[in-house]
């Protein structure tokens, strides 16, 4: 069983990583194409748009690895099968629980490259792609209102008119509260730099204090400001949400939550990060029974078309389940894991439908 367990590896991993392969070289062509429309704006140079399309690659990686999985290990059982070497595992004692559990074990592999991707490789990748373009294009990284960013830290209400690409902020306003929600102070700074711990240093500081006397104003050339705004919480304004990290995502949906603000969609996105790595092995689970299927027309070439069919079914299915759970108001998890569950179910009855044949 060790033998067989290793050939099956070795052929599911050269098919997947050629198929990945080709994906992403398709995916960098739409990505250089793109690129190439922000040419010349700024000091965008061709060498950016190159790197730009470099550093979106791991971005690929994490999005692409199930659908490859699910396309590579089709076609590895489907070419075994065509050449009759299934049948023989099969006569060998290659039980379909058996199977199952060898598809696993080679899975795992997968689990990990995909977590270590969506985790560590991609949020790093992505946010060096975003404030490379951004920098060259010497543009600003959100301006989400008129009047710029507005966030709500506890008492507090903060206006930034510009974040920069390195995590300045321009423009500050900070409007501070009591806890009856009677505004006490009014800060604008016009720059501010982060310090670490927590700590803002504020430059260019004009300080408005409301008292039952009436107010006071106050200069100062720079002050400090401790806040739970962090760069890590601003990363969401340079990467989208599918492409933080777990961590970041779960840091942000508690500061959402501590500030009484919806955090619905950053909950999905969080658990389709912790979830979606599994998803390689529910894709070896439903190319599976394509081994045991046997087509006489077309034969191979029907599995393939099929295999990609169902990975891009799986792909928009994967985006929709977020947009549902939104609007029906779903838990965030049901939201999240719907697609997989949906299509291990048809999984498990195609194999139902097999071994009954």
């Amino acid at each position: 069983m060790i033998i067989l367990r290793k050939y099956l590896a070795r052929e599911i991993y050269t098919a997947t990583l050629l198929v990945l392969v080709a994906f992403l070289m398709l995916f960098a062509f739409f990505d250089l194409i793109n690129e190439l429309n922000y040419l010349g704006k700024g000091n965008y140079r061709l060498e950016h748009v190159l790197l730009f399309v470099l550093l979106s690659l791991p971005g690929h990686v994490y999005e692409l690895v199930p659908i490859a999985v699910l396309i590579g290990t089709l076609y590895a059982l489907s070419h075994l099968a065509a050449n009759s070497e299934y049948t023989v595992m099969r006569i060998s004692g290659l039980s379909p629980h058996a199977a199952g559990a060898a598809l696993a074990r080679i899975g795992a592999i997968f689990v990990v490259l995909t977590f270590a991707f969506g985790e560590l490789v991609t949020p790093f990748a992505e946010r060096a792609a975003q404030r490379m373009r951004l920098s060259s294009m010497s543009a600003v990284v959100a301006q989400e209102f008129r009047s710029g960013l507005w966030v709500k830290d506890e008492f507090r209400f903060v206006n930034v008119r510009e974040v920069m690409p390195d995590s300045t902020l321009k423009g500050v306003k900070i409007y501070e509260f009591d806890p009856e929600y009677h505004l006490r102070t009014i800060s604008f700074a016009e720059r501010g730099e982060f310090k670490g711990g927590n700590t803002w240093r504020l430059s260019g500081v004009a300080q408005t204090r409301f008292d039952g006397g009436g107010t006071k104003v106050s200069k100062l050339e720079q002050t400090e400001w401790h806040s739970v705004l962090t760069p890590d919480l601003l990363s969401v304004l340079l990467v989208q949400p599918e492409k933080m990290s777990a961590v970041a995502l779960y840091q942000f949906t508690r500061h959402l939550s501590e500030n009484k603000q919806q955090t619905e969609l950053y909950e999905i996105a969080m658990w389709k990060k912790v979830l979606y790595p599994f998803a390689t092995l529910v894709m070896m689970a439903l190319a599976l029974p394509f081994a045991y299927v046997q087509v006489r027309v077309g034969g191979l070439g029907v599995k393939i078309f099929s295999g990609i069919m169902l990975g891009v079914l799986f792909h928009l299915l994967n985006g929709l389940s977020s947009s549902l759970g939104i609007i029906q108001n779903w838990a965030p998890f049901y939201a999240a894991v719907l697609p997989s569950l949906l299509f291990l179910s048809g999984a498990l009855a195609m194999m139902w439908w097999v071994e009954r044949r």
